[in-house]
């Protein structure tokens, strides 16, 4: 049987875990904070989908090379939004 003192920690946790993601709730919020400002020229928030940000790319050279970089980029979005559960990129029109 859980302690009372566990299940109290736990229940804080999930509610400071719920307040971080309603201050940056949007996912063009969470890219703002994940990528850097020459990586954010190049991609546009497409769609979010049963846990599933989709990110549109304006060229194959950049899905390339946010690809590389998606298992760290993926962490860093799951810190601000734990439902995030995977990233996908796409190249298409960023206007």
């Amino acid at each position: 049987m859980e302690r009372i003192r566990d299940t109290v920690e736990n229940i804080i946790r999930e509610l400071t875990t719920q307040r971080k993601a309603e201050k940056g709730s949007t996912p063009e919020d969470w890219l703002k904070k994940a990528l850097t400002r020459k990586e954010l020229g190049h991609i546009k928030f497409h769609y979010f989908r049963q846990g599933i940000l989709g990110v549109r790319v304006d060229s194959s050279v950049w899905k390339y090379s946010l690809s590389l970089k998606k298992p760290g980029l993926l962490m860093r979005l799951q810190g601000y939004a734990p439902e995030i559960k995977d990233l996908r990129f796409s190249v298409g029109d960023i206007e």
